[in-house]
């Protein structure tokens, strides 16, 4: 990888990572390299908040208020606006999926693949759905010029076994 990507090409890992940032050194350059392949420069900011998202390998969704919170129990120093940047900037190198559940409640998703949602609307929960658990039967006519990206689906409950 190119110096200009990852200013420190010899070490194992970005100097000043905070404590706990990965598990060793091998977890702190996966991470590096991941941002890298995304084009996005590795900065410790960066590492810090993409461990706290991949690291363990499952799917999470988190808002931006959650991993600020994370963050800071971990001894982070970030601001939720760095937050909110580094999310944003995740979500357009495609590493992550931004979810808008409803007006002013965006999660981000870190299963990028094909797949739907379940919100519990009582106790804040986003799970996932596989996208072949549902099947869509017709869409109406898109607008003349346009192709079809993708389709969300947000299945909305409430009660039940989501600790509503």
């Amino acid at each position: 990888m190119p110096d200009s990507v990852h200013p420190f090409p010899d070490d194992p890992c970005l100097p000043d990572c905070a404590p706990g940032c990965a598990e060793d050194a091998r977890d702190c350059r996966a991470i590096a390299d991941r941002l890298s392949r995304a084009c996005l420069r590795p900065t410790r900011q960066r590492v810090d908040l993409a461990t706290l998202l991949f690291q363990g390998g499952g799917h999470r969704h988190v808002t931006a208020e959650q991993l600020h919170a994370e963050a800071l129990a971990a001894d982070m120093k970030v601001s939720l606006a760095t937050v909110y940047n580094t999310l944003n900037q995740f979500r357009d190198a495609g590493l992550l999926r931004e979810v808008v559940v409803e007006a002013g409640s965006t999660w981000f998703d870190t299963n990028t693949a094909d797949h739907h949602h379940i919100f519990h609307e009582n106790s804040r929960r986003l799970l996932d759905i596989a996208a072949e658990h549902l099947r869509l039967t017709g869409l109406p006519g898109l607008p003349p010029g346009t192709s079809l990206s993708r389709v969300d689906i947000i299945i909305r409950v409430t009660g039940g076994a989501g600790g509503d």
